[in-house]
C-alpha cells in the first residue's frame, strides 16, 4: 500500500500548487522527479514480481486440472474393474483438485487485475515523469524571474531604501556644510600680488570689449540714418556736391 498510495499522491499532485507552497521550488521539482523515478522502478519491480506469481498459479492451475483428469480416469478405470468404492474415492480426489483450480482461478483473476491496474498507473506516472522533465528548466526560469522580481518589489517598497536615500541626503548636506567652512575661510581675507594683477588684466580687457562694442553701435546707428533716404537741410541741389563732401569728411573723421 505504501507504494501505491506515494504514487498516487506523485500522479494527482497539481505541480503548480506544489511549488507555490514550496521554499525552494527547484529543489522540490528535482525531487519530484527522483521520487517519480523511484516510484517507476518499485512500481516495474511489483509488476515484474505480479507476473511471476501469475505464472506460478497458472502452472498450479494447469497441473490441478492434469490431476482431475488423471483421477477421472482413475475412477472410470476403478468402476470397470467393478470396485465402487475405489471409484468413488477417485472422484472424491477429482473433485478436491477441482476446488483448488477454482481458488487458485480467483486468485489469478485479483493477480491480473492488479497488472492491468499497474500498467495504467505506470503509463500515467510515465507521462507526468515526460511532463516534470519537460517543465523543469522552465518552471526553474520562471522561479528565477519571480523571485528576482519579487526581490525588486521589496526593495522598491522597504523601508530600509527609504533609509538609505535619506542617509545619502545627509551625507550630501554634510558635505555642503564641509565645502562652506572651507570656502569661508577665504571671506575678508587679503588679496595676493598674482590675484590683483588678474584683475587688473581682467578688467583692461572688459574696458577693451567694451569700447569696441561702443563703436559697433555709434556705426549701426548712422547707416540706419543714411539708409532712411532723407537729404540733410541746407542749400538747394546746385550746392549738393559740396555740403556732400562734409559729411563724407566728417564720416571720415569720425572713424
Amino acid at each position: 500500500m505504501g507504494i501505491f498510495s506515494r504514487f498516487a499522491d506523485i500522479v494527482n499532485a497539481n505541480l503548480n500548487a506544489l511549488l507555490d507552497k514550496a521554499e525552494d521550488p527547484e529543489k522540490l521539482i528535482r525531487l519530484i522527479i527522483q521520487e517519480m523515478e523511484d516510484t517507476l522502478v518499485e512500481v516495474r519491480t511489483t509488476s515484474a514480481r505480479t507476473i511471476a506469481e501469475k505464472k506460478e498459479l497458472q502452472r498450479k492451475i494447469d497441473w490441478l486440472k492434469k490431476q482431475a483428469d488423471d483421477w477421472q480416469e482413475r475412477a472410470e478405470l476403478a468402476l470397470s474393474k467393478s470396485r465402487e468404492d475405489l471409484a468413488k474415492s477417485a472422484l472424491v480426489e477429482k473433485n478436491s483438485a477441482l476446488e483448488a483450480s477454482r481458488e487458485l482461478k480467483e486468485q489469478m483473476q485479483a493477480v491480473e487485475n492488479t497488472l492491468d491496474k499497474l500498467s495504467t498507473e505506470i503509463v500515467q506516472l510515465q507521462d507526468k515523469l515526460a511532463d516534470a522533465k519537460a517543465r523543469q528548466n522552465a518552471l526553474m526560469l520562471r522561479h528565477k524571474t519571480a523571485s528576482s522580481r519579487l526581490k525588486v518589489k521589496r526593495s522598491l517598497s522597504d523601508t530600509q531604501a527609504d533609509d538609505a536615500l535619506t542617509r545619502f541626503e545627509r551625507f550630501e548636506r554634510k558635505l555642503d556644510n564641509l565645502e562652506a567652512e572651507v570656502d569661508s575661510y577665504d571671506l575678508g581675507s587679503k588679496k595676493s600680488l598674482a590675484d590683483e594683477i588678474e584683475d587688473l588684466e581682467t578688467g583692461e580687457k572688459i574696458d577693451a570689449e567694451l569700447a569696441k562694442l561702443k563703436a559697433r553701435m555709434a556705426r549701426s546707428g548712422k547707416a540706419g540714418t543714411a539708409g532712411t533716404g532723407k537729404k540733410p537741410a541746407g542749400k538747394a541741389s546746385g550746392s549738393t556736391k559740396k555740403s556732400g563732401a562734409k559729411p563724407a569728411k566728417a564720416a571720415k573723421n569720425e572713424e
